[in-house]
This record gives C-alpha cells, structure tokens and sequence, in this order.
C-alpha cells in the first residue's frame, strides 16, 4: 500500500523543500514597481525627424517588446510615458502640456533628440523652437543626438525603469502642470489655455 505523504511527494515534487530551500521574500513595492517597469506604454508623440528614429526603435530589429514598452498608445489617456521626439515650436507648447496632463499619475517624459533637450540647431537663430521641452513640462531621461539611434533611445527607456524601480509607494499630490501657466513664447511668456487655439499674436505677460 502506497504512503498517502509519498504519493503526495511523486505528484508534486517541485514542493519539496519549497520552503526550506526556496523561500522568495519580497515587499509589495518591488511587486508593483517590477509590474509598472514591465508594462509602460509610450504615447506616440513624434515632431520631426527623431521620430524616425523613435518609430525604428519600436520595430522588429530592435524589438522594444522585450522591455515591456511596445504597446505605443495614441492617446494620453492610455499612456505613461511621453517620448517627445523632434523640434517643440513655440504654437505647439500649449499642446505638450495639455497632453501632458491628461496621462494618468505616475508618468514620466523622455526628451529625445537636440532640438527638444536644448534647441539643437535653432538654439541662436531658431525664432520659432523652444529652447528645451523642459520649459514646458517636468523631463526625467534626456536622450541627445541628431538624430539619436534607436539604442540610445532604448537606454534612456532603461533608465526610465531604473526610476521605476526605485519609487515608493506613498501618498502624494498629482504632479500636474496648470494649462492656465505662462508657456514659452518667442516674444516672451504668454497665456496659453489649453482649450484654445494657440496663440498667433506676441502678448506679453507684464508684472
């Protein structure tokens, strides 16, 4: 007759010495924080010429997949992370931040390409490019290059979850940037409410 206990054993032998030998001790914010880095979803959100860049990246050469980031979602609602990838003109600004806001808590951004870190080549004589999206909405990973390849864009995502990784669970205010702030103008900071058509005169903001 066999031993209830022995069968038990035969059946599942992967539980033998489950607990002895391969216990796993892990906290509830490695837990979320492991499933948050493993799922983002970029929002498709290209200007110019490093959108190339950014949409080679989410092919099968360099399989973006693999990190977690391939669903690219084109609406904000849906996204957590916004890759700003090409020239930031000043009409667009408003727009940025309007997007910006409407992704869901927590959320991270992705400068990518020399146009949207610093200007790129409009810096000195560009009338019409923002010197840097950062004027605009909070930057967590900035990737330079003129075009920047797809690798480096893939390290700046990697980053990304690095940060991810290392977030606590507490509770915080939203991180939201009011549409009713002044945004970069090439006159100057204007008002530029996100439900109106952007500003074409040169107001300034005085006082």
């Amino acid at each position: 007759m066999t031993n209830p206990a022995e069968s038990q054993t035969r059946a599942h032998p992967f539980i033998e010495g489950l607990f002895e030998e391969g216990l796993t001790i892990t906290t509830i914010e490695q837990a979320i924080n492991w499933g948050r880095q493993a799922s983002i979803w970029p929002m498709t959100f290209g200007l110019a010429c490093c959108a190339i860049e950014m949409m080679a990246a989410g092919a099968s050469r360099y399989d973006m997949d693999r990190f977690g980031a391939g669903a690219f979602r084109a609406t904000p609602r849906q996204a957590d992370l916004m890759i700003v990838a090409g020239t930031v003109t000043y009409k667009m600004a408003s727009r940025v931040r309007r997007l910006y806001n409407l992704m869901p808590d927590p959320k991270f951004v992705i400068a990518m390409g020399a146009c949207t870190v610093g200007g790129g080549p409009y810096f000195k004589y560009g009338y019409h490019v923002v010197k840097g999206v950062d004027l605009v909405v909070p930057v967590d990973v900035y990737v330079p290059g003129c075009p920047p390849r797809p690798e480096a864009l893939l390290e700046g995502l990697m980053r990304i979850q690095d940060k991810i990784r290392g977030q606590k669970i507490r509770r915080r205010n939203a991180e939201t940037t009011e549409d009713m702030l002044p945004v970069p103008h090439h006159s100057g900071y204007v008002q530029a409410p996100a439900d109106q058509a952007p500003l074409t005169d040169h107001q300034k903001i005085t006082g």
